[in-house]
């Protein structure tokens, strides 16, 4: 069988099911079986498969997932998430578009905690777009920050995704997760001027109202006692993986216990919450740790038959310059976005674009934290974004998906100018986990 025959198979067989509403993990799994059956000789390759799955699952790289996981659902949960965006919303008095800069920063550092873009985004949403539609706020200054805050997870440590897409691109966890830092603070301050902007431009989209006036000693009070010991945890975490203290796996373990104390101290910690917590990490962990079994599987299934050497070499053989090469990857990821979700483009292109960038003579993590920005941007690529769709659910009624696809493009473009210059000034990458 060619290659491209046998690429056929595999990516039709898992379309296939997936179009028939399987889920993605099973669909996978499925779609292996069947080309262990075909190309590895039957049960006995099924069986080798199988056994080289479950060794994938071993890999010590995939701790931090459960546990950046449970530390977002325990902010979430117990209420420390509110507390710190009602401090950021009285420290900026009667600054233009506040609450359009309450939601970037405080959706920033919620999503650093979470690590979750879908969690980010539904909170937000419902916190802050109710408030500033009785606020007089237009619909672009509430939705467009929220869904370019909740892409921002994906990025900036500690981020769930990018460990997995780390382990399965087998690239250093910790380098991208440190490499993700940089670019994250410059994407939020893109977002900033965004807003910034907007406001410039038509005054009338966030009116001003009153505000209680605080003294300065007030104010101090507030920043130390509801902003600096939530952002100073992943402040910490991050610095002691930086520093080389601590692995990410044990980055991950401090930063759930941090969120943990830090719950006890502000007397939020409740059963209720811890349970809502654990079951909240433990379905989204399953899932994941579903997925790196079909992915590693996939990836063995990919060489075996010798598609992704084929793939290469088609790909390679058109003697496009690297950055063009790059640049039509990245398209592929876009245009992916508009109609899968995130996990499942990861487990379609990992196995094929990182050997093709390790040709192209890419940086590893250069080159996974573009894609994680690719993944990023999908998220809000009309038409079927995820983000899209998870604030088309949490937002007000009269909400159309019109009025959310215009209010992420501005967030998009931004997304799209970082990558610029990343590709023109890589050391923005590479500095930090140099």
């Amino acid at each position: 069988m060619e290659w491209y025959e046998s690429l056929a198979l595999l990516l039709g067989a898992i379309l296939a099911l997936m179009a028939i509403g399987m889920p993605v993990a099973l669909a996978f799994l499925a779609a292996n079986i069947l080309g262990a059956w075909v190309f590895m000789g039957g049960e006995r390759g099924i069986s080798a498969l199988l056994n080289n799955g479950l060794g994938s699952l071993t890999s010590f790289a995939l701790v931090p997932i459960p546990l950046f996981l449970l530390m977002g659902e325990i902010f979430f949960h117990t209420g420390l998430g509110g507390r710190m965006f009602n401090a950021i919303d009285k420290l900026l008095g009667r600054l233009p578009g506040r609450l359009s800069y309450v939601t970037v920063l405080g959706g920033t550092a919620f999503s650093t905690l979470s690590g979750s873009s879908m969690g980010s985004t539904a909170l937000m949403g419902s916190l802050m777009v109710p408030e500033m539609n009785r606020r007089g706020y237009k619909k672009h200054m509430s939705i467009g920050p929220i869904l370019g805050t909740g892409g921002l997870a994906i990025i900036i440590p500690p981020s769930a995704l990018a460990v997995l897409l780390a382990t399965l691109a087998r690239i250093d966890v910790g380098k991208l997760l440190i490499a993700g830092i940089i670019p994250g603070l410059i994407l939020a301050t893109f977002y900033l001027a965004t807003i910034f902007i907007q406001t410039k431009i038509d005054p009338d989209a966030a009116p001003a109202y009153d505000v209680e006036p605080m003294t300065l000693g007030q104010k101090l009070t507030l920043f130390v006692t509801d902003v600096v010991p939530m952002v100073g945890v992943m402040v910490v975490i991050v610095a002691m993986m930086v520093g080389g203290i601590v692995t990410p796996s044990e980055a991950a373990a401090f930063g759930a216990l941090g969120v943990l104390i830090l719950a006890l101290i502000f007397r939020c910690l409740t059963w209720e919450a811890m349970r809502k917590s654990i079951v909240g990490a433990l379905r989204v962990t399953l899932m994941a740790y579903l997925i790196v079994f079909g992915s590693a599987t996939f990836s063995q299934l990919l060489a075996f038959s010798g598609a992704s050497s084929g793939l290469i070499k088609w790909a390679t053989g058109f003697d496009l310059e690297p950055i063009a090469m790059l640049l039509v990857m990245f398209g592929v990821l876009l245009l992916l976005g508009m109609f899968m979700e995130q996990i499942s483009m990861m487990l379609l292109t990992v196995p094929i674009f990182f050997p093709l960038a390790a040709t192209l003579g890419f940086d590893p993590i250069w080159f996974g934290l573009i894609m994680l920005l690719a993944l990023e941007i999908s998220f809000t690529t009309p038409p079927f974004g995820l983000l899209l769709f998870v604030m088309k659910g949490v937002a007000p009624p009269d909400t159309t998906m019109r009025d959310i696809y215009m209010s992420a493009l501005p967030f998009i473009f931004c997304s799209l100018l970082l990558v610029a210059l990343m590709i023109l000034f890589p050391p923005i990458v590479l500095w930090l986990p140099g």
